[in-house]
């Protein structure tokens, strides 16, 4: 299996192995309505490729957080149903989070697992005072620190890179 940098000839596989993975609704939970119409970032969407075909999938979005500014928000991470527990995901997180910090971001947001992330230092504790602009389960509100110190200054509102409102409406139709 080879893991690769994102590539537009990508795009329609990842989409499918997105809806295979999350469904439509999806774009109703808060996350998603940080993303909408941003353009994730293209140095670190990542790729799983086995024979020829794209089996995962990992991506990263500019988000602003109070208090530290411009950070990345982690997700969606996508594995193929028949790949998911070898490995595949644990490839991808740890590509891509090497590729984040060799690029200089600071600090990694997330909403998930806990018990998925932690493995990968993503922490709870690292976000207590960070709220989003729609539902969440806090509980899955997860932090990265890159660099050691960089999320505490972070307070506050996570809001979308571009400063353009989270369309509450949207967001209001699932949690996080």
């Amino acid at each position: 299996m080879d893991i690769m940098r994102e590539r537009p000839r990508h795009a329609a596989a990842i989409e499918s192995l997105v809806v295979d993975c999350f469904g439509e609704g999806r774009f109703g939970k808060t996350v998603y309505r940080l993303r909408d119409g941003v353009r994730p970032n293209n140095e670190l969407g990542l790729v799983a490729i086995e024979d020829g075909e794209l089996v995962g999938t990992l991506r990263f979005w500019p988000i602003h957080v109070d208090g530290i500014g411009e950070t990345i928000l982690l997700g969606p991470l996508a594995v193929a149903e028949g790949l998911r527990s070898t490995g595949v995901g644990s490839r991808l997180m740890r590509a891509g989070l090497s590729r984040a910090a060799a690029f200089g971001h600071r600090s990694v947001i997330l909403v998930g697992d806990e018990p998925y992330y932690r493995r990968f230092g993503f922490r709870r504790d690292l976000t207590l005072g960070l709220m989003l602009p729609g539902p969440v389960d806090y509980d899955r509100l997860l932090g990265l620190e890159l660099v050691p110190g960089a999320l505490a200054n972070a307070r506050g509102m996570i809001g979308r890179a571009d400063g353009l409102p989270v369309r509450y409406e949207m967001a209001a139709v699932a949690v996080a």
